[in-house]
């Protein structure tokens, strides 16, 4: 009779330690933008996205850094989410339409921009 018990009870914890390992994963990857207002588009883009508890991009090193939890979003669902605002990612390219829209400052498939100056955005 305690052999069943005693099983159940550590199906159940190993399912709550698994469940839990899920729960905030640490993610980066490179983002495409040049300045200060490409920061604050894409870090506000993905912070309001359900799962998403912590969003970092850096325009000096092009790197994106998030904390998710799996279970609501994936790194996959964040880069179109970026894309959608006007950024390439891997994988996943903004569409014309969105990215001409950015201002020029921000236009990083055009390699006249990256010797804009962007102090002062």
């Amino acid at each position: 009779m305690k052999k069943p018990i005693l099983f159940t009870l550590l199906l159940l914890f190993g399912t709550v330690l698994a469940h839990s390992q899920e729960k905030n994963k640490s993610v980066s990857f490179e983002v495409k933008g040049n300045c200060g207002m490409c920061k604050n588009r894409i870090e506000t883009a993905t912070i309001k996205m359900k799962g998403v508890k912590f969003a970092q991009w850096s325009p000096e090193t092009k790197e994106f850094k998030a904390i998710i939890d799996e279970r609501k979003c994936s790194v996959q669902d964040i880069q179109k989410k970026i894309s959608e605002v006007g950024h390439d990612s891997d994988g996943f390219t903004a569409p014309e339409g969105v990215y001409a829209k950015l201002p020029e400052c921000c236009k990083y498939r055009n390699p006249e921009t990256t010797r804009m100056n962007h102090g002062n955005h």
